[in-house]
C-alpha cells in the first residue's frame, strides 16, 4: 500500500516554464532575475515593502537577530510551542531564549508576554526582541502583541514559517512587527525545495540583510570584507520554482482547509478527539490538521493512534515538543508551560498536503475510527 505523507511538496506544472527559463538564461547561480521578481511578488502579496529571498527560514531568523543587535547574554522572548529553528538563531548570536507558553489558541499567550515585559521594565531590563511564532497556519494575536511591544520598546519578529496565506484581522501573515519570516521548505504550503524570506517595511534592514547574506562583501573591485557575513541568498533556480508555486497559493490554502473540514466532519463525533481551534482574530491556512487525543475519553493515546496509522503506511507526527521541555534548552527560563505541555502529550498532526487524495484521506479517517472502535468493543 502506498505511503501517505504528512505534507509533501505539490507541483502543478506552473513551475516548469519558469525553471526552464532559469536554465535557458544560464542564471543558475545565487541571485538573478527570478530572485528579484520573487521578492517583489511575495512582498506585494503580503503588503510589505521590502523582502530578501534566502536559503531558509532559519537564515531569515538569524539575520533578524543579528540586525536587531542580539548579542551575548541578551534575553529574547520566544514562543515555546514551536520547532527548534524558531529559537536556535537567538543562541547563534549568544542570546538567551525566554520561552513563553501558549494559550487556548495554541499561539503565544499575550498575558504572559505582558507580565514579563512589565516585570522586566520594573527591574530596569528590556528583552532584545520578541519572536512570536504562527503555529500550524494560525497567526498570533498581533493586535495585542504589537501594542505590548510598542509600549515597552521591544522589537517584534513574526515567525510566519507555517502561516503563508493566513490572515490576522484581514492582514497577511508575515507582515507584522519589525520583520517577518517565511519558510519555503519542502513540507510548507508552497516550496522552493529549500528556502525562506525576510520581510520588512524598513528598507535599511532589508538592505543590510542582503549585504550580510552575500558574505558581507564590501563595494570594491576585489573581495573586501569589513564584517562577518553568511552564504544565505536564494538561488535563481529555486526562486523560479517559488514563483510558480506562489501562483497557486490560494488553491493550496483552500485544499488544506478542506482537509481540516473533512477530518472534523468524519472524526468530530468520536469521544476524546478534539481539533486545533481557529482563533477569532484570523483565518488559518490550516497548514497541518492537528487533533488532540484525550486518552481517558478515547481510551487510547495519541501514540496508539500514530502507531496504528504507521502500520498502514500513513505518516503522522506528534505536535511540536515545546522548547522549554527540550534538553538543549534545559537551562533557559520559561513562562508558563502547562498548556503546551498538555498539547504535546495529546496532540497529533494528520496528513494534510494540498495534493492529498480523497481516498487517502479516507484511509486516515478509517484508521482513527478503527482505533476508537476497537478499544470500546
Amino acid at each position: 500500500m502506498k505511503r501517505v505523507y504528512l505534507s509533501p511538496p505539490h507541483l502543478t506544472g506552473h513551475e516548469k516554464p519558469l525553471v526552464d527559463d532559469a536554465f535557458a538564461s544560464n542564471w543558475v547561480a545565487p541571485l538573478g532575475p527570478h530572485v528579484d521578481a520573487f521578492e517583489v511578488e511575495v512582498g506585494r502579496l503580503l503588503g510589505v515593502s521590502h523582502a530578501a529571498a534566502l536559503s531558509s527560514g532559519t537564515a531569515a531568523l538569524h539575520l533578524a537577530m543579528r540586525l536587531l543587535g542580539v548579542g551575548p547574554g541578551d534575553e529574547v522572548l520566544c514562543s515555546s510551542f514551536t520547532f527548534s529553528a524558531s529559537a536556535n538563531p537567538i543562541v547563534y548570536e549568544g542570546g538567551r531564549p525566554v520561552f513563553v507558553d501558549c494559550d487556548a489558541s495554541w499561539t503565544i499567550d499575550p498575558n504572559l508576554v505582558e507580565d514579563e515585559l512589565r516585570a522586566a521594565a520594573a527591574a530596569g531590563r528590556r528583552p532584545k526582541a520578541l519572536v512570536a511564532v504562527d503555529l500550524y497556519g494560525q497567526t498570533c494575536d498581533y493586535e495585542a502583541l504589537e501594542g505590548l511591544c510598542e509600549k515597552y520598546g521591544v522589537p517584534l519578529v513574526e515567525d510566519a514559517a507555517e502561516a503563508l496565506g493566513a490572515t490576522c484581522r484581514g492582514k497577511a501573515a508575515g507582515s507584522f512587527g519589525k520583520a517577518g519570516v517565511l519558510s519555503f521548505n519542502g513540507n510548507k504550503i508552497i516550496t522552493t525545495s529549500g528556502g525562506g524570506m525576510l520581510l520588512s517595511n524598513d528598507r535599511e534592514l532589508i538592505r543590510k540583510a542582503r549585504f550580510l547574506a552575500t558574505q558581507a562583501r564590501d563595494a570594491a573591485p576585489h573581495y573586501e570584507h569589513s564584517e562577518i557575513g553568511f552564504n544565505y541568498r536564494m538561488s535563481n533556480v529555486l526562486a523560479a520554482l517559488g514563483r510558480g508555486q506562489l501562483a497557486t497559493l490560494g488553491e493550496r490554502v483552500a485544499a488544506r482547509r478542506a482537509n481540516f473540514e473533512a477530518y472534523r466532519a468524519a472524526l468530530g463525533d468520536l469521544p476524546g478527539i478534539g481539533f486545533m481551534p481557529e482563533a477569532p482574530w484570523g483565518v488559518s491556512n490550516r497548514w497541518l490538521t492537528c487533533v488532540t487525543v484525550d486518552p481517558a475519553a478515547f481510551r487510547a493515546t495519541r501514540e496508539d493512534v500514530r502507531l496504528a496509522l504507521e502500520a498502514e503506511n500513513i505518516e503522522a507526527r506528534p505536535v511540536w515538543k515545546p522548547m522549554h521541555l527540550q534538553p538543549v534548552f534545559a537551562g533557559c527560563r520559561a513562562l508558563g508551560g502547562d498548556v503546551s505541555g498538555q498539547l504535546f502529550a495529546e496532540g497529533l498532526c494528520l496528513p494534510s498536503g494540498s495534493s492529498l487524495a480523497e481516498a487517502d484521506r479516507g484511509r486516515v479517517i478509517d484508521v482513527v475510527r478503527m482505533v476508537g472502535t476497537e478499544v470500546r468493543s
